[in-house]
């Protein structure tokens, strides 16, 4: 696994806080894909360019995205490494939480070879599995 960079818990926050909303989360999408002004960001959504302003301090906030000056023009591109911060996070929780269903399963495996002649069928499915 790489090694991303650690956030503090507040910054950490912030991204959450910036990837809880769907048009910050479509803005993110599209500047994946390079560098864009606020008008380039606004002409897909049925909202004011200074409702997209709002939306583009709160990426910038959270270290999610950046500008640079170029003449009259504020192009903002996207900043992965909060990114990279958030999946780590996630991931170790993963492996965290899939360590614990691991024990729960030895433990109802146990359980089910301590009781003989009773036959208590157990899903094989692993989390997240449907």
């Amino acid at each position: 696994m790489n090694q991303a960079p650690q956030l503090e818990p507040r910054n950490l926050d912030a991204t959450f806080f910036a990837l809880a909303d769907p048009t910050r989360r479509a803005i993110l999408a599209r500047l994946a894909g390079g560098e864009a002004t606020v008008t380039e960001l606004a002409d897909p959504f049925e909202m004011s360019q200074p409702a997209i302003s709002k939306h583009l301090r709160v990426l910038e906030r959270a270290g999610l995205i950046s500008a640079r000056s170029e003449g009259r023009l504020r192009p903002r591109r996207l900043e992965p490494e909060p990114l990279e911060a958030a999946t780590d996070w996630i991931e170790r929780h993963r492996e965290i939480w899939e360590a614990n269903y691991r024990r729960l399963d030895a433990v109802l495996d146990e359980l089910q070879s301590a009781t003989p002649g009773e036959n208590h069928p157990r899903s094989t499915r692993s989390p997240g599995e449907e």
